[in-house]
C-alpha cells in the first residue's frame, strides 16, 4: 500500500519485479490501458466516505450495478449472458435489469446443443440421473454463441467449476463473473472460508 513501505519475505512485489515489469508493458496496447482505467474508476466509485469519518469508507454498490457502470463506462451496447439452467430465474431477472439500462442481451444456456454426456465418453454410473439421456454443458457452444454474435462483454451467470475456465478460454470478449456456481452455499462460495475456524474446518488437512 505504501511506496517504499515494508514487506514479508514472501511478497510477490519483491520475488518477481521482472515478471511485473513485463506486466505493466502490457498496458501500453491502447485498448488494455483503457478498459484498465476504466476498472480503476469503477473500483473508486464503488466507495463512499463514512459518515462516521475518520477518513474511512464504506461500500455502496452491489455488484450488478457495478456491471451496469462499468459496461456504460466502455461503452458496451451488447451484452452476452451465459447462465446455468439451475439459475435461468436469475438469468431472467438480470436480463430484465440489464434491458432497462439499453443494453442488449444475447443469453446462452450452459445445455445449448443437447449432447448426451455419454458421447463424451462418461458412463451411466457418471451421471447424475442414472440410465437417463442427460445432456454435458457446453461452455464452448456457449462462447461461441456470444462469438457468432459480436457481444462486446461477456457475463458468466453460474457455470460450473472447469465449465467457466472453458467459456473464459473460447470467449473472444472480455468476461466478468456475476456469480459462481455453489450449489450448497447458494452461490457464495466465501461461506466455507467464514466459517472455516469452525463448520468448515475439515476442508483443511
Amino acid at each position: 500500500w505504501n511506496e517504499g513501505g515494508k514487506s514479508p519475505p514472501f511478497c510477490s512485489t519483491v520475488l518477481y519485479k521482472d515478471v511485473l515489469e513485463e506486466s505493466f508493458q502490457k498496458y501500453e496496447d491502447p485498448e488494455i490501458k483503457e478498459f484498465a482505467r476504466q476498472a480503476a474508476i469503477q473500483e473508486a466509485v464503488c466507495y463512499a466516505e463514512s459518515p462516521f469519518g475518520g477518513g474511512k469508507t464504506m461500500p455502496v454498490k452491489p455488484r450488478i450495478l457495478e456491471i451496469i457502470e462499468f459496461c456504460q463506462k466502455m461503452g458496451y451496447k451488447k451484452l452476452g449472458l451465459a447462465f446455468c439452467t439451475a439459475l435461468d430465474k436469475e438469468a431472467g431477472m438480470l436480463v430484465k435489469v440489464l434491458e432497462s439500462h439499453g443494453f442488449q442481451v444475447v443469453s446462452a444456456v450452459c445445455k445449448s446443443g443437447a449432447y448426451d454426456k455419454c458421447r463424451f465418453g462418461l458412463k451411466e454410473e457418471e451421471k447424475i440421473k442414472k440410465n437417463t439421456f442427460e445432456p454435458i454443458c457446453n461452455p464452448i457452444g456457449q462462447a461461441m454463441i456470444c462469438n457468432a454474435e459480436k457481444t462486446e462483454f461477456n457475463l458468466l451467470l453460474g457455470l460450473c467449476v472447469g465449465h467457466d475456465s472453458l467459456f473464459l478460454k473460447y470467449s473472444d470478449a472480455m468476461c466478468t463473473i456475476v456469480a459462481a456456481k455453489d450449489r450448497l452455499m447458494g452461490h457464495n462460495p466465501l461461506a466455507a472460508l467464514y466459517t472455516g475456524h469452525s463448520y468448515y474446518s475439515y476442508l483443511e488437512k
